[in-house]
């Protein structure tokens, strides 16, 4: 199921807060773990503008002491491992080796080497969640870094659901992580609630219409809950939010929770090969401040180019 976990590291502390996620990650589902570095030319060496022949072997040579030393640590803790120091943009390399290595899961830290900053995600993040097309776990590095790498355990686990095959692309993974955890997997239902806009209030008749179709999709909502833990056999807690906004009511679950891990497909109903995260899945990787797991219900061949990189490719081919 995840056989092959990728997590990408740069030599700072704060990409380390995935090691323990990582750990734990692969003692659920028997996977093994390797570590990869992406070192660059234009990787500055302090006090110096460029990086001479001999300042970039000893870059390499300190990058591969680097991944030994946290393979150590992984192996320790009983986690089948190994490590690979590649040259090149950190995005695409990570990007690049997921593919032709037939990566199951990329666990990647909110942030790096670059520091922290007042953006929730790194921009080497927003460039491999959107390439990928393989599950991703962010780790927020801001939680603070744990040496830990035998302690993390899930105990409550989020999984907002739209009553969608494909939001339940993450069901099978959840499972198997509760099952290895003992987490309490918590199913979250969200019934849009409808609006009108209107410049002026509502008439009795308008809004009893909302009211009605509210209660319709509250009635089905429930309905697909309750059938829920029969079909995954096993013990569930649910819950039926009615918002008119989805994305804030279950962020608000999530803090009313205390939610250790939110799990959720790309796309929902309203998913679009247009994009490769629908508007949820989006929303929890840019304002979320758990750790988040997004299943790829869409293979790279299925989604739709943007217009750049169409444009890229023209530019390449000339």
């Amino acid at each position: 199921m995840l056989d092959h976990i990728l997590v990408p590291l740069d030599g700072s502390r704060l990409a380390e807060t995935v090691l323990p996620h990582a750990a734990a990650m692969a003692q659920a589902f028997g996977s093994r773990i390797t570590l990869l570095r992406a070192v660059s030319r234009s990787e500055q060496v302090p006090g110096s503008r460029s990086v001479d022949p001999l300042s970039w072997q000893i870059l390499k040579a300190e990058s591969r002491a680097y991944l030994d030393e946290i393979l150590a640590r992984i192996q320790e803790v009983g986690v089948e491992a190994d490590r690979v120091l590649v040259e090149g943009s950190a995005a695409e390399q990570i990007v690049e080796f997921a593919r032709a290595e037939g990566v199951d899961l990329i666990i990647l830290s909110s942030h790096g080497r670059s520091g922290l900053s007042e953006w929730n995600i790194s921009s080497v993040v927003q460039k491999v969640i959107f390439r990928a097309f393989v599950p991703v776990l962010i780790v927020r590095a801001y939680k603070g870094v744990s040496d830990d790498l035998a302690g993390l355990r899930y105990r409550r686990v989020l999984l907002p659901l739209d009553g969608s095959p494909r939001a339940e692309y993450v069901l099978p993974l959840a499972t198997t992580l509760a099952n290895a955890h003992g987490s309490s997997l918590l199913l979250a239902h969200v019934v849009h609630r409808p609006e009108v806009p209107r410049a002026i209030p509502l008439s009795e008749e308008e809004m009893s219409l909302v009211e009605q179709l509210t209660a319709l999709n509250r009635e089905r909502g429930a309905a697909y809950l309750r059938n829920l833990e029969p079909r995954l056999g096993m013990q569930l807690e649910t819950r039926l939010l009615v918002s008119h906004n989805p994305a804030i009511a279950l962020h608000e679950l999530v803090e009313r929770e205390e939610i250790d891990l939110v799990m959720l497909s790309a796309h929902g109903y309203s998913g679009s090969t247009k994009w490769t995260f629908g508007s949820v899945a989006l929303n929890f990787a840019v304002y979320g401040t758990t750790p988040l797991l997004v299943v790829q219900d869409i293979s790279e061949e299925e989604a739709e180019p943007t217009e750049a990189q169409k444009a890229a490719r023209e530019t390449k081919g000339h």
